[in-house]
């Protein structure tokens, strides 16, 4: 039974289920776009103003509804579902089943919206045989450890010997690269940071997440790759000074919007730099942006619902977005916050 968002609970509650909304809205504003250029979509849809119908020739979510979730949604859920049925933990083991089974369920539902690059080749050496012990995740370069890494933030407190670990934790069994984990790092980080507390300037959280993701770049393994960190605060610098068709051409074609962690992270983080007084027009920049649209506006709103909580989202859209996807995002969402003290989380070890 779908459930409308609560405005009795607490502010901090109502911020944390803010996070799991905005994602889960970003992520139905994006779905009909993703992987499409910006010329693509502005010949398909003319412009994005809501949740759409996908299209017949989506590429990866052919005639989805408006309001569909995609696996950015699904996977961040599943790692805060681990995250409280582990007591603030996530065994790998554990993790890695979960993923395949999520990714049978569905194929068997015939949806194209599967495992992303490095999950994928991650767990499908699992599944063949490879041990943990052999670094499933060493090419993980791609943005799938971020666009599932907001329960953490949630969880754990912004204090970087708490939280660094546990995204590492939640992430090396597929992104155990410097790339990878860094870029999971900035947005877990951002999203503590705001949950934490609310007035925090968006400079503020650009810079903590630059920061995080700069503890993180030697981290894993080294592939080549530019920093995450540095890209994040040039992008969000450059970005908050021009003008509003200037910012989205500067993201689009020089920050970029593949599924690379240095280009999607920093990219979310610029639109957040340059819009995000007002979130809602922020994700929905994200959505008409091309490339890997519904990544980066979850994580726009991810860290944005950490700031302005389930306000920041139309009544309608995420009435919408509830419905279609028959979410109740208050438990999962307080459940987490209930890990978030220092004494739980500081007993989150890095297994890589």
């Amino acid at each position: 039974m779908t459930a409308p968002p609560r405005s009795e609970h607490s502010p901090l509650v109502d911020r944390a289920v803010g996070v799991l909304l905005g994602l889960a809205v970003g992520d139905a504003l994006g779905m009909p776009t993703q992987s499409m250029s910006r010329e693509r979509i502005a010949d398909t849809y003319g412009s994005i103003t809501g949740l759409v119908d996908a299209v017949d020739a989506q590429p990866i979510a052919p005639s989805m509804p408006a309001g569909s979730i995609t696996d950015d949604t699904e996977q961040a859920l599943l790692v805060g579902e681990l995250l409280v049925s582990g007591g603030g933990r996530i065994a790998a083991g554990t993790f890695a089943d979960a993923l395949a089974s999520w990714e049978r369920g569905m194929e068997a539902k015939g949806s194209r919206d599967l495992l992303g690059p490095s999950t994928k080749a991650a767990i499908a050496a699992i599944q063949q045989g490879a041990s943990l012990d052999d670094d499933p995740g060493r090419f993980g370069t791609t943005n799938g450890a971020a666009m599932r890494i907001a329960p953490i933030g949630i969880a754990f407190r912004p204090d970087q010997d708490i939280l660094l670990p546990a995204v590492v934790e939640a992430s090396w069994i597929t992104h155990n690269t410097g790339l990878g984990l860094s870029a999971a790092a900035a947005v877990a980080a951002a999203i503590s940071v705001a949950l934490e507390d609310p007035a925090t300037g968006i400079p503020e959280l650009t810079a903590a997440a630059s920061q995080a993701a700069d503890a993180l770049t030697g981290t894993g393994n080294w592939v080549a790759g530019a920093s995450v960190g540095a890209r994040i605060r040039w992008a969000s610098a450059a970005a908050a000074d021009l003008g509003e068709a200037e910012a989205v051409e500067f993201i689009a074609e020089i920050v970029g919007t593949s599924v690379a962690s240095q280009e999607s992270v920093p990219a979310a983080f610029a639109l957040i730099a340059r819009f995000g007084a007002d979130p809602y027009r922020t994700l929905l920049h994200a959505a008409n942006i091309g490339g890997d649209t519904d990544t980066i506006a979850a994580i726009a709103g991810a860290v944005l619902g950490a700031r302005h909580g389930t306000t920041a989202w139309p009544k309608a859209v995420t009435a919408q977005v509830l419905e279609r996807n028959d979410l109740d995002l208050h438990p999962l969402a307080t459940a987490l916050l209930a890990l978030r003290t220092p004494t739980s989380a500081s007993n989150t070890r890095v297994q890589a």
